[in-house]
């Protein structure tokens, strides 16, 4: 049994199984596939993913597959990283337009020419870049490891910082060191309303608020605890309080719920009365384009080969530290 449903943009029609979870799972076997999702996504596509997981754990796990398709539930850099690392995989973004604000708020040209203005510096950019970002820098770091990778490099070493200058501040404020920073952010982490934070925490006294370091500092020093969205969701499960405000997107709060269904989690509010909260990129995937992209193996991540080996350095540097991290 099929269903008919009408595109939004055009005036097309896809015919979807009735029970897209298992259509999906069968065509999982037949490309012996693998789905990664992001904490972010739809909890549909959450529920549906072998691997859920923030930047750091995405990217490990994508280094780690030995599956013939990379299905990433995410937005394009992230399925840039599976395909850095995978060149001879087959990597699927289920909409192609499922960007990042952080991500294009770093045009190459521009930060060809900025790094350019500081030439005894290395580059340390968060993992919240493109491809060719990537293939301009000299380790790569996630919101996860960022404080201990800076933490790594000699202090005598200049680092440029990009793209997002509240992690960068963060890191800054953690290690003690002076980064340059690039001057990018991501639109929901910088929406977050500060007055209204403080009404909800004045209306539910015993609520900790959580934050992910992409906040602005004026929301972080709020916080009772500041950390990556895998840190926030094993704080939220040991921590012994029963009610929690999280400044981060929203998705989060479905593997939170999950986890600990006793407890109670607020989304933290925007400035304005809207979602802006809910990274717009993010939402753009949904279970049906999951299904498409997997039937009709499109669309396709692919990258230029110079690219993809310039950025596959600095990717692997980040796995490595990480890796002793974990020794240590």
């Amino acid at each position: 049994m099929f269903t008919t449903v009408l595109s939004e943009k055009k005036a097309t029609f896809a015919c979807f199984p009735d029970d897209l979870f298992a259509a999906i799972e069968e065509l999982k076997k037949d490309l012996n596939a693998v789905i990664i999702a992001h904490y972010y996504q739809d909890p549909d596509i959450q529920d549906i993913a072998d691997y859920i997981g923030d930047s750091l754990g995405l990217s490990q796990q994508a280094a780690a597959t030995d599956a013939d398709v990379i299905v990433f539930a995410g937005v394009h850099f992230m399925a840039e990283t599976a395909k850095i690392l995978n060149p001879n995989k087959l990597v699927l973004l289920p909409d192609l337009n499922a960007g990042c604000s952080l991500a294009d708020s770093c045009p190459p040209q521009e930060f060809a020419a900025f790094k350019a203005a500081h030439p005894e510096h290395i580059v340390v950019s968060y993992i919240n870049c493109t491809a060719a970002i990537k293939a301009m820098s000299d380790i790569i770091c996630t919101s996860s490891n960022a404080v201990k990778i800076v933490s790594q490099i000699p202090k005598e070493q200049p680092i440029i910082f990009a793209p997002d200058k509240n992690l960068g501040r963060y890191v800054m404020e953690q290690t003690g060191r002076d980064l340059v920073l690039w001057d990018g952010t991501c639109i929901v982490h910088e929406t977050f309303s500060e007055k209204k934070i403080v009404q909800l925490k004045i209306e539910h006294p015993e609520a900790e608020l959580i934050a992910h370091p992409e906040c602005e500092p004026s929301v972080l020093r709020h916080a009772s605890y500041i950390g990556s969205t895998t840190a926030l969701l094993k704080y939220c499960q040991e921590s012994p309080s029963q009610e929690f405000i999280i400044a981060t997107e929203p998705g989060i709060i479905h593997q939170m719920q999950k986890q600990e269904p006793h407890k109670h989690f607020i989304p933290a509010p925007a400035i304005n009365n809207c979602a802006c909260n809910e990274c717009p990129h993010m939402r753009l995937n949904t279970l049906e384009k999951v299904y498409l992209a997997m039937k009709h193996k499109t669309p396709e991540i692919t990258i230029p080969e110079e690219i993809r080996a310039a950025a596959w350095r600095p990717i692997q540097k980040m796995l490595e530290l990480s890796a002793n991290m974990v020794k240590q």
